[in-house]
């Protein structure tokens, strides 16, 4: 009978959780956004933070050097088989406009004497990747702003081209000045409105609740995984996020667009470079609608 008893009054014991589970955030993306607010994450920053010593750099966090002496490992994969870097730090503007202008206005900032320039003919197709150094209008060969690369998208059969200029976040506001300037593109496009950033921020104050002696802090909202999820935050630590981020000519129709942190760049060393990326990319079948 006591044997009996024991086991209709024996409750279902609830899984434990484990200490890192007990300790996670409610809000991953608030709590992710509340951590970027002065600098700015890849999307590789914990894959780094747990390997890398991290710097903050340029308004971004950057894995500087590896914790372990990797050293060795690093030299082997680059020289027999494949090693990928995260340059999304890097910032890209985006130029939209008819070809001819295009190439009109960018021939004053660089200069044939130096390599090639966005005219050629490899590079115009859209083929191939192109390297350069950029000059203030009209100043060659003094006026350097730094050196840049640049792809131009393949032709679609329309007379309007996209051309993506890459360069180092230090030299991003003197480029885009300087294209700002030959270009006549001064009134703004659209308006970059932070939303993600007042959205955590409200949400965080909102679910705080003052933590009292001897007690861990606790949130208001009991839904936890069922809670909407705060936006992830779209920008870079280069721009203001009440500033625009588009701007356009009325004269010439020529738009830029700064792309950082909208488009995702990696580069590939080694041998097996090629062979990692036919693996990796599929290509898509084709639907006819």
């Amino acid at each position: 009978k006591q044997a009996e008893k024991a086991v209709h009054q024996k409750k279902e014991q609830s899984k434990t959780k484990c200490r890192k589970a007990r300790r996670r955030h409610i809000n991953l993306v608030a709590e992710f956004n509340r951590r970027q607010r002065k600098n700015i994450w890849l999307e590789t920053h914990i894959w780094h933070a747990k390997r890398f010593h991290m710097v903050k750099k340029w308004g971004y966090c950057l894995g500087n050097s590896p914790t372990e002496k990797c050293y060795r490992a690093c030299y082997r994969a680059m020289t027999k088989h494949c090693l990928l870097q995260d340059l999304s730090y890097y910032c890209c503007l985006e130029l939209t406009g008819k070809e001819n202008e295009l190439l009109k206005q960018l021939a004053r900032i660089c200069s044939p004497d130096t390599g090639l320039t966005f005219e050629e003919a490899s590079c115009l197709s859209g083929r191939f990747e192109g390297s350069l150094h950029l000059y203030q209008a009209d100043r060659y060969p003094e006026g350097m702003l730094g050196p840049v690369t640049f792809i131009w998208k393949p032709r679609d059969g329309s007379e309007n081209r996209q051309l993506w200029i890459w360069m180092h976040p230090a030299l991003k506001q003197d480029i885009l000045r300087e294209l700002k300037a030959i270009f006549q593109c001064s009134e703004p496009e659209e308006i970059c409105i932070p939303e993600p950033i007042t959205t955590s921020i409200q949400d965080e104050k909102q679910m705080d609740v003052v933590p009292s002696l001897g007690k861990k802090r606790k949130k208001e909202n009991k839904k936890g995984e069922k809670a909407v999820p705060v936006k992830k935050i779209i920008g870079d630590g280069t721009r203001d996020p009440f500033q625009s981020y588009s701007w356009i000519s009325r004269s010439t129709g020529i738009v830029i667009s700064d792309r950082t942190m909208e488009i995702l760049r990696y580069r590939l060393i080694g041998p097996l470079s090629h062979s990692v990326l036919t693996e990796t990319l599929k290509v898509a079948s084709l639907q006819t609608v």
